[in-house]
């Protein structure tokens, strides 16, 4: 599948036989470097086009927004210099990303509906709600059925910015659907057949049924080092960094995410 001008595979660990590297890295003596993430980059982000796209011109006047304060809102963000500190993200890029996020969510709070029907919108040619379903599941730290536009710019900016460390812990998050600090085979293989359901179908090479199964059966023979049939956070970090091209596909999560 072809976003934004570039081929995706549709995996967030790429290929366990070996791959490309994927656009935009640097190999510099063989040794893998993180990318720069530009302004262009975050915009191909799924998350952040939704919400840049509902940002309404504002009055220069009107300092609300730069305060990130509201006055009839379920819940009230902290303070834009506390978020800043938090994130790696500018202060001009989180008052377009918190004036979007009011427009779209005037409560303050985004439900997993509303992730449904953004990835409904960025792949229609496929089932994205349960891909959906999970990646909320990622962000919703307090496991209450919302999340805060604090949350939810400090795991964009983890994922569009964070280190590789950073990156690796919240994607065992994902992996680790019920939260009990290990990954089964079986949450594994959910996460990877949502995504071949959202897009797996257009992948460019295509992408055969059983596809998702076979990918999964490699990584995890590479990851449960112990054999005890679960992968522990320690696992998944050391095999994620000592293969490059687990490494190399890290940035496929612009594209999905």
């Amino acid at each position: 599948m072809q976003v934004d001008g570039k081929v995706v595979d549709g995996s967030l660990l790429g290929d366990a036989n070996g791959v490309e590297p994927a656009p935009g890295r640097v190999k510099d003596s063989g040794k893998w470097q993180k990318p720069r993430f530009s302004r262009k980059a975050l915009m191909k982000c799924c998350l952040v086009k939704w919400i840049i796209a509902s940002t309404q011109p504002q009055d220069k006047g009107d300092s609300s927004d730069s305060d990130l304060e509201l006055s009839t809102v379920r819940h009230q963000p902290e303070g834009l210099d506390q978020l800043q500190a938090q994130t790696k993200f500018t202060r001009k890029e989180l008052q377009s990303l918190y004036r979007g996020f009011k427009n779209e969510c005037p409560s303050g709070l985004v439900d997993e509906e509303t992730f449904k029907s953004i990835y409904s919108q960025f792949f229609p040619q496929g089932d994205a709600t349960t891909y959906a379903h999970f990646l909320f599941n990622a962000f919703d730290i307090d496991r209450n059925g919302s999340i805060r536009f604090e949350d939810f710019v400090i795991g964009l900016s983890v994922l569009l910015r964070g280190s590789v460390t950073e990156k690796l812990n919240w994607a065992f998050n994902l992996y680790d659907i019920n939260k009990d600090g290990y990954i089964t085979k079986e949450e594994m293989l959910a996460i990877m057949k949502s995504i071949y359901d959202m897009m797996g179908r257009y992948t460019y090479p295509s992408v055969r049924d059983e596809a998702p199964s076979e990918h999964v059966d490699k990584f995890f023979q590479k990851m449960d080092k112990n054999r005890d049939g679960v992968v522990t956070i320690e696992e998944f970090i050391e095999t994620c960094q000592k293969d490059e091209n687990i490494m190399n596909s890290m940035q496929l999560f612009e594209n999905v995410i």
